[in-house]
């Protein structure tokens, strides 16, 4: 095996994923000269879902190229937005973004949501039968070669996330036409086909109502609804 030099710069948007020493500037690092770019970019912590194009020497290459001695490498981040070929953009979440799950939905984007843990296998099996962009702060899920498409959730607050999203990968917006519990489908529904969900005050309080095509809730304008109509407003301002 030949021990090679390459010099490896990783632009300032993935800086979080590499130990400190590499964040700013151009650095040495030793490959084995069989290891392909893509190899070694994931072992210095970036996960590909991340990177957009390799650049070598001037020249952008895949991540199937195997790395020579002297070659000077820049490790760029996904443009936006980003497209994903061949599928409906769909998401799924992990466990942890149960919140950015229920505000994509609430948006009308199709969002599959793991309520509990069933493990990473599950997940990317899940993401490449579904043909689903996995959404995780997992990086090591993140890692795994049977998942269809994914991308890292940069932020842990829910108004961010959604930001990230929507200005990463550009989805259609629907407000308001799924259901936010399951992702079914919303459809309009009359007081008496909901009425065994209502209590007293709702029952006199509200005409309008619609009903999930899938699990059969109900919804109507309730006491949280200016606050979920902010949400539905900010986003609708900056990505619609």
């Amino acid at each position: 095996m030949n021990t090679a030099e390459i010099h490896v710069e990783v632009a300032p948007e993935l800086a979080l994923f590499v130990a400190h020493a590499r964040r700013v500037g151009v650095h040495p690092l030793a490959v084995d000269g069989v290891s392909t770019l893509g190899h070694v970019i994931e072992s210095l912590g970036v996960p590909l879902t991340e990177v957009g194009a390799l650049v070598v020497d001037g020249r952008e290459v895949p991540v199937a190229h195997v790395p020579a001695q002297g070659e000077r490498v820049t490790v760029r981040p996904v443009a936006r937005p980003q497209r994903v070929p061949g599928a409906p953009l769909r998401f799924l979440l992990d466990v942890h973004l149960g919140t950015l799950a229920r505000r994509l939905r609430l948006l009308g984007v199709d969002t599959a949501y793991e309520s509990t843990d069933i493990g990473d296998p599950a997940l990317a099996a899940r993401s490449a039968a579904e043909r689903r962009v996995l959404l995780s702060r997992d990086r090591g899920l993140l890692r795994r070669r049977e998942i269809w498409a994914g991308a890292y959730v940069y932020s842990t607050g829910p108004d961010e996330q959604l930001r990230d999203i929507l200005d990463r990968f550009a989805p259609e917006l629907r407000p308001w036409t799924r259901c936010t519990a399951c992702n079914g489908l919303l459809q309009e529904a009359t007081k008496e086909q909901v009425a065994d969900q209502l209590k007293g005050g709702t029952q006199k309080s509200y005409d309008v109502f619609a009903r999930c095509a899938e699990c059969g809730r109900a919804y109507w304008k309730g006491a949280h609804h200016q606050q979920l109509e902010a949400i539905v407003a900010r986003a609708l301002a900056e990505f619609a």
